[in-house]
């Protein structure tokens, strides 16, 4: 079962101060997280994204400690600490006051989920562009394999994206430590071009130039993730 409270209810704890007890009743880690998420979901909230957050009582052995999900109509940010040991593990070395801006950066990637799913644009390409090539596999369900880890990645590659946007707005002095960081995370990929392997749009963004001046973080990432579409082909 899920413990499941409204943004709104979010947020409202998340504002207050760190207590034995709060309105969503949460560990002192679980504050901790979505207070530095705060400024992200007082944003989705802002721009009327159809979202919730569900904290798990127990998370499972493959959780990670953000991740969206989609149920109804709405995006469920999922919390995964309890019962987690490796809910930090991507913050290992990095000191206590200098997380924040990098939970800030996984909040925005997931958010970035939330938006491409609420503009109906999940999984699919930007205008004008079309697959090219042909896949090849004596087994079918390789193909239906590389073709999910393909949609897997370029959805992966544009959050990316739009957590360095956020972060080129919200943080630009700390810009390059947070690029930095997402790259130590993602050169760790066990197989090239899975899911999560999003060195191309990642590397693109190095110096942060390349992003837009949209009003949005969400339309900021559009010409750079373009791009790494076409190396990713």
């Amino acid at each position: 079962m899920f413990k499941s409270f409204l943004l709104a209810a979010a947020l409202c704890a998340a504002s207050q101060a760190a207590s034995s007890a709060n309105a969503a009743d949460l560990t002192a880690l679980e504050q901790r997280w979505i207070s530095s998420a705060y400024p992200v979901l007082e944003y989705a909230r802002s721009v009327q994204l159809p979202i919730d957050i569900v904290v798990q009582p127990k998370a499972g052995p493959n959780d990670v400690p953000l991740a969206m999900g989609f149920a109804e109509g709405r995006c469920k940010l999922v919390v995964s600490l309890r019962g987690n040991p490796d809910a930090e593990k991507q913050l290992a070395g990095v000191a206590p006051e200098a997380q924040g801006e990098l939970i800030e950066a996984m909040a925005a990637h997931e958010i970035a989920h939330c938006w491409r799913y609420a503009q109906g644009a999940w999984h699919a390409l930007p205008a004008g562009f079309v697959e090219v090539g042909e896949e090849t596999a004596a087994d079918p369900s390789l193909l239906a394999e590389s073709k999910a880890m393909r949609e897997m990645r370029r959805e992966e590659g544009y959050a990316d994206l739009v957590a360095l946007a956020w972060t080129r707005r919200s943080h630009p002095a700390d810009y390059a430590r947070v690029h930095d960081w997402l790259s130590q995370v993602r050169a760790v990929q066990p197989v090239a071009r899975s899911g999560h392997d999003t060195r191309v749009w990642v590397k693109l963004a190095t110096d942060g130039k390349g992003f837009g001046t949209a009003a949005k973080p969400f339309e900021d990432a559009a010409t750079l993730w373009k791009e790494g579409l076409l190396s990713d082909e």
